[in-house]
Protein backbone atom coordinates (compact mmCIF):
# COMPACT_ATOMS: atom_id res chain seq x y z
CA UNK A 1 0.00 0.00 0.00
CA UNK A 2 1.19 3.52 -1.14
CA UNK A 3 0.10 6.15 1.67
CA UNK A 4 0.73 9.72 1.52
CA UNK A 5 0.20 11.66 4.99
CA UNK A 6 -0.14 15.62 3.74
CA UNK A 7 0.90 17.49 6.42
CA UNK A 8 -0.67 20.96 5.42
CA UNK A 9 0.22 24.14 7.17
CA UNK A 10 -2.58 26.18 8.95
CA UNK A 11 -2.06 29.87 9.28
CA UNK A 12 -4.69 32.88 9.87
CA UNK A 13 -3.19 34.43 7.28
CA UNK A 14 -5.09 32.30 4.86
CA UNK A 15 -8.88 31.90 4.47
CA UNK A 16 -10.56 28.70 5.22
CA UNK A 17 -12.28 28.47 1.63
CA UNK A 18 -8.28 29.03 0.13
CA UNK A 19 -7.38 26.39 2.22
CA UNK A 20 -9.53 24.21 1.36
CA UNK A 21 -8.94 24.64 -2.30
CA UNK A 22 -5.58 23.93 -1.53
CA UNK A 23 -5.81 20.28 0.00
CA UNK A 24 -7.95 19.69 -2.54
CA UNK A 25 -5.05 20.22 -4.72
CA UNK A 26 -2.96 17.91 -2.86
CA UNK A 27 -5.15 15.51 -2.63
CA UNK A 28 -5.03 15.45 -6.72
CA UNK A 29 -1.36 16.01 -7.00
CA UNK A 30 -1.50 11.99 -5.33
CA UNK A 31 -3.03 10.54 -8.27
CA UNK A 32 -0.86 7.76 -9.35
CA UNK A 33 1.28 7.55 -6.18
CA UNK A 34 -0.76 6.80 -3.52
CA UNK A 35 -3.70 4.25 -2.90
CA UNK A 36 -4.28 6.10 0.84
CA UNK A 37 -4.53 9.89 1.18
CA UNK A 38 -4.58 11.70 5.03
CA UNK A 39 -4.87 15.25 5.95
CA UNK A 40 -4.96 16.23 9.73
CA UNK A 41 -7.40 16.98 12.21
CA UNK A 42 -9.00 20.30 11.75
CA UNK A 43 -7.40 21.73 9.06
CA UNK A 44 -10.05 24.43 7.85
CA UNK A 45 -9.86 26.26 10.96
CA UNK A 46 -6.61 24.82 13.14
CA UNK A 47 -7.19 22.16 16.25
CA UNK A 48 -6.86 25.33 19.02
CA UNK A 49 -8.87 28.40 16.91
CA UNK A 50 -11.91 27.41 19.25
CA UNK A 51 -13.06 30.96 18.29
CA UNK A 52 -13.47 29.65 14.99
CA UNK A 53 -15.27 26.19 15.35
CA UNK A 54 -19.24 27.35 15.52
CA UNK A 55 -18.19 29.90 13.13
CA UNK A 56 -16.52 27.45 9.99
CA UNK A 57 -18.58 24.40 11.03
CA UNK A 58 -20.64 22.70 8.25
CA UNK A 59 -23.64 20.10 8.07
CA UNK A 60 -21.95 16.56 7.20
CA UNK A 61 -22.34 17.02 4.20
CA UNK A 62 -21.05 20.67 3.43
CA UNK A 63 -18.47 22.37 1.28
CA UNK A 64 -15.67 20.50 2.54
CA UNK A 65 -17.01 16.87 1.96
CA UNK A 66 -18.17 18.45 -1.64
CA UNK A 67 -14.17 19.47 -2.23
CA UNK A 68 -12.44 16.14 -0.97
CA UNK A 69 -15.55 13.99 -2.40
CA UNK A 70 -14.42 15.28 -6.10
CA UNK A 71 -10.50 15.51 -5.52
CA UNK A 72 -10.76 11.65 -4.11
CA UNK A 73 -12.72 10.53 -7.17
CA UNK A 74 -10.15 12.73 -9.32
CA UNK A 75 -7.14 11.06 -8.03
CA UNK A 76 -8.46 7.58 -7.64
CA UNK A 77 -7.56 7.14 -4.10
CA UNK A 78 -8.70 5.96 -0.71
CA UNK A 79 -9.31 9.81 1.06
CA UNK A 80 -9.15 10.44 4.69
CA UNK A 81 -10.15 13.98 4.87
CA UNK A 82 -8.66 14.69 7.92
CA UNK A 83 -11.28 16.42 10.02
CA UNK A 84 -13.90 19.30 10.35
CA UNK A 85 -16.32 21.32 12.83
CA UNK A 86 -19.24 19.44 11.49
CA UNK A 87 -22.85 21.20 12.93
CA UNK A 88 -25.75 18.27 13.09
CA UNK A 89 -29.44 19.07 12.55
CA UNK A 90 -30.03 20.34 16.31
CA UNK A 91 -27.12 22.65 16.38
CA UNK A 92 -24.34 20.42 18.28
CA UNK A 93 -20.83 20.46 17.11
CA UNK A 94 -18.72 17.25 16.59
CA UNK A 95 -15.09 16.68 15.73
CA UNK A 96 -15.75 14.77 12.55
CA UNK A 97 -13.55 12.24 10.34
CA UNK A 98 -14.79 11.92 6.88
CA UNK A 99 -13.29 8.88 4.57
CA UNK A 100 -14.28 8.57 0.89
CA UNK A 101 -13.66 5.80 -1.11
CA UNK A 102 -11.66 6.51 -4.30
CA UNK A 103 -14.96 6.68 -6.67
CA UNK A 104 -15.74 9.89 -4.31
CA UNK A 105 -18.01 7.91 -2.17
CA UNK A 106 -18.40 8.73 1.54
CA UNK A 107 -17.11 5.27 3.29
CA UNK A 108 -17.49 6.25 7.05
CA UNK A 109 -17.62 9.23 8.78
CA UNK A 110 -16.34 9.38 13.12
CA UNK A 111 -17.00 11.32 15.55
CA UNK A 112 -13.94 12.22 18.16
CA UNK A 113 -14.80 10.49 21.19
CA UNK A 114 -11.73 11.78 23.44
CA UNK A 115 -11.94 15.81 23.35
CA UNK A 116 -9.47 17.58 24.65
CA UNK A 117 -9.36 20.85 26.65
CA UNK A 118 -10.66 19.38 30.48
CA UNK A 119 -12.64 22.44 31.22
CA UNK A 120 -11.94 24.68 28.31
CA UNK A 121 -12.13 24.51 24.15
CA UNK A 122 -12.82 21.38 22.54
CA UNK A 123 -14.10 19.76 25.35
CA UNK A 124 -16.57 21.91 26.11
CA UNK A 125 -17.55 23.31 22.53
CA UNK A 126 -18.07 19.96 21.34
CA UNK A 127 -19.66 16.98 21.64
CA UNK A 128 -18.46 13.32 21.74
CA UNK A 129 -18.73 10.44 19.62
CA UNK A 130 -19.74 7.52 20.94
CA UNK A 131 -18.96 4.51 18.04
CA UNK A 132 -15.69 3.25 17.12
CA UNK A 133 -15.54 3.15 13.15
CA UNK A 134 -13.68 0.88 10.52
CA UNK A 135 -13.74 1.17 7.25
CA UNK A 136 -12.44 -1.88 5.17
CA UNK A 137 -10.60 -1.22 2.10
CA UNK A 138 -10.02 -4.31 -0.42
CA UNK A 139 -6.14 -5.06 1.30
CA UNK A 140 -7.11 -4.32 4.31
CA UNK A 141 -9.18 -2.59 7.43
CA UNK A 142 -8.49 0.95 8.69
CA UNK A 143 -9.17 2.06 12.66
CA UNK A 144 -10.47 5.79 12.74
CA UNK A 145 -9.06 7.63 15.83
CA UNK A 146 -8.01 11.43 16.17
CA UNK A 147 -5.43 13.49 17.94
CA UNK A 148 -6.56 13.25 21.36
CA UNK A 149 -7.62 9.71 21.09
CA UNK A 150 -4.15 8.21 20.72
CA UNK A 151 -3.66 8.82 24.82
CA UNK A 152 -6.43 6.36 25.20
CA UNK A 153 -5.04 2.37 24.63
CA UNK A 154 -8.52 0.76 25.27
CA UNK A 155 -9.85 2.57 21.89
CA UNK A 156 -7.41 0.82 19.67
CA UNK A 157 -8.37 -1.95 21.53
CA UNK A 158 -12.02 -2.11 20.35
CA UNK A 159 -10.37 -1.23 17.13
CA UNK A 160 -8.17 -3.95 16.67
CA UNK A 161 -10.82 -6.16 18.06
CA UNK A 162 -12.92 -4.94 15.05
CA UNK A 163 -10.67 -6.01 12.50
CA UNK A 164 -8.53 -3.00 12.55
CA UNK A 165 -4.88 -3.34 10.74
CA UNK A 166 -3.90 -0.25 9.57
CA UNK A 167 -4.73 2.74 12.29
CA UNK A 168 -5.16 6.36 10.61
CA UNK A 169 -4.91 9.09 13.41
CA UNK A 170 -5.35 12.64 12.18
CA UNK A 171 -4.12 15.21 14.66
CA UNK A 172 -3.62 18.78 15.63
CA UNK A 173 -0.70 17.97 18.12
CA UNK A 174 1.18 21.05 19.71
CA UNK A 175 5.23 21.30 19.68
CA UNK A 176 5.46 21.23 23.38
CA UNK A 177 4.19 18.13 23.16
CA UNK A 178 5.92 16.50 20.41
CA UNK A 179 7.81 13.86 22.54
CA UNK A 180 4.85 12.29 23.39
CA UNK A 181 3.26 11.99 20.13
CA UNK A 182 6.10 9.96 18.69
CA UNK A 183 6.23 7.66 21.71
CA UNK A 184 2.35 7.52 21.58
CA UNK A 185 2.37 6.76 18.02
CA UNK A 186 5.03 3.54 18.37
CA UNK A 187 3.59 2.36 21.11
CA UNK A 188 -0.07 2.10 19.84
CA UNK A 189 1.53 0.50 16.74
CA UNK A 190 3.52 -2.17 18.66
CA UNK A 191 0.76 -3.16 21.28
CA UNK A 192 -2.19 -3.59 18.64
CA UNK A 193 0.71 -5.46 16.22
CA UNK A 194 -0.92 -3.02 13.39
CA UNK A 195 0.36 0.06 11.60
CA UNK A 196 0.01 3.51 12.86
CA UNK A 197 -0.27 6.64 9.99
CA UNK A 198 -0.60 9.64 12.39
CA UNK A 199 -0.78 12.68 10.42
CA UNK A 200 -0.71 16.43 12.04
CA UNK A 201 -0.18 19.52 11.18
CA UNK A 202 2.15 22.36 10.49
CA UNK A 203 2.14 26.09 11.16
CA UNK A 204 0.63 27.46 14.28
CA UNK A 205 -2.96 27.67 15.46
CA UNK A 206 -3.92 30.29 17.32
CA UNK A 207 -0.45 31.24 18.66
CA UNK A 208 -0.21 27.04 19.69
CA UNK A 209 3.09 26.25 17.27
CA UNK A 210 2.21 22.52 15.55
CA UNK A 211 4.56 19.43 16.09
CA UNK A 212 4.19 18.64 12.49
CA UNK A 213 6.23 15.22 12.51
CA UNK A 214 3.54 12.93 10.85
CA UNK A 215 4.72 9.76 11.41
CA UNK A 216 4.04 6.34 10.15
CA UNK A 217 5.10 3.01 12.16
CA UNK A 218 4.86 -0.41 11.16
CA UNK A 219 3.55 -3.56 14.29
CA UNK A 220 7.03 -3.59 15.41
CA UNK A 221 7.69 -0.24 16.20
CA UNK A 222 9.51 0.94 13.70
CA UNK A 223 9.42 3.89 11.86
CA UNK A 224 8.78 3.53 8.59
CA UNK A 225 8.64 7.38 7.37
CA UNK A 226 8.40 10.54 9.74
CA UNK A 227 7.91 14.23 8.14
CA UNK A 228 9.73 17.75 9.58
CA UNK A 229 8.12 20.38 11.23
CA UNK A 230 6.88 22.31 8.26
CA UNK A 231 4.45 21.67 5.19
CA UNK A 232 5.05 18.63 3.18
CA UNK A 233 4.06 15.47 1.91
CA UNK A 234 4.99 12.16 3.32
CA UNK A 235 5.54 9.31 1.39
CA UNK A 236 5.58 5.61 2.82
CA UNK A 237 4.98 2.05 1.03
CA UNK A 238 4.27 -1.13 3.23
CA UNK A 239 2.84 -3.94 2.84
CA UNK A 240 -0.27 -4.30 4.93
CA UNK A 241 -0.06 -8.05 4.49
CA UNK A 242 2.94 -7.64 7.12
CA UNK A 243 0.07 -7.41 10.44
CA UNK A 244 -1.04 -10.71 9.63
CA UNK A 245 2.27 -12.28 10.16
CA UNK A 246 3.08 -10.16 12.72
CA UNK A 247 0.39 -11.28 14.58
CA UNK A 248 0.80 -14.76 13.93
CA UNK A 249 4.70 -15.00 14.99
CA UNK A 250 4.18 -13.61 17.56
CA UNK A 251 0.26 -13.80 19.29
CA UNK A 252 0.44 -11.68 21.88
CA UNK A 253 -2.82 -10.53 21.49
CA UNK A 254 -4.29 -14.03 21.95
CA UNK A 255 -3.32 -13.73 25.57
CA UNK A 256 -5.01 -10.74 26.39
CA UNK A 257 -6.70 -11.09 29.65
CA UNK A 258 -10.24 -9.41 30.48
CA UNK A 259 -12.70 -8.96 33.28
CA UNK A 260 -10.04 -8.85 35.79
CA UNK A 261 -11.35 -7.41 38.76
CA UNK A 262 -9.96 -4.10 39.83
CA UNK A 263 -8.44 -3.91 43.29
CA UNK A 264 -10.32 -3.42 46.53
CA UNK A 265 -10.24 0.01 48.19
Amino acid sequence: MRASLIQIAVSEDESVDSRRERAAALVREQAGSADLVVLPELWTTGAFAYEQFGAEAEPLRGPTYEAMAGAAADAGVWLHAGSVPERDAEGALYNTSLVFSPSGELAASYRKIHRFGFDKGEAVLMGAGRELVTVRLPSTTLGLATCYDLRFPELFRGLVDGGAEVLVIPAGWPERRRGHWTLLARARAVENQAFVLACGTAGEHAGVPQAGHSIVVDPWGEVLGEAGAGEEVLRVSFDAGKVGVTREQFPALKDRVLGVEAPRR
